[in-house]
């Protein structure tokens, strides 16, 4: 009495599929577009502080996540004994290092195994040959 009938629409069979994907193509889009602005650099970032991470040596300077400057003493496994001060030395775990500020360079030797000479002062270097061109000069 009250209810009146209600008839389904049909549609195509092939269109039920292609409607599906376009219905989905803005997730999928928005999913991509996450990955290469969020995802992927995160990914690049943690991997380059664990790198960092591995690197460290002893003569380092470092800065830990409370902010503390030091030198790396001792570096072992997952502790790392860090001379803030003279006489003061503390063990911080690896992971709380956020960054390496400088690494030690070795000493620079000659030819024949010794330091090279300190320069003249008023010495001038002689440029590379061919480099003068680039200058201006012939």
């Amino acid at each position: 009495m009250f209810i009146t009938e209600a008839f389904a629409q049909t549609g195509d069979a092939g269109a039920g599929g292609a409607g599906m994907l376009f219905q989905l193509m803005p997730f999928v889009l928005i999913f991509v577009v996450f990955y290469f602005l969020l995802i992927r650099p995160q990914q690049k970032r943690a991997r380059e502080q664990r790198s960092m991470l591995d690197a460290i040596r002893r003569g380092d300077r470092i800065v830990t996540g409370g902010g503390i400057l030091g030198t790396v003493d001792k570096a072992e496994d997952n502790e790392i004994t860090v001379t803030i001060a003279d006489n003061v030395k503390i063990k911080v775990l690896r992971g709380t290092i956020q960054q390496v500020l400088s690494k030690p360079e070795p000493a620079k030797k000659g030819g024949d195994g010794t330091a090279p000479a300190p320069k003249a002062e008023g010495a001038v270097e002689k440029p590379a040959v061919g480099v003068g061109r680039f200058f201006g000069k012939r």
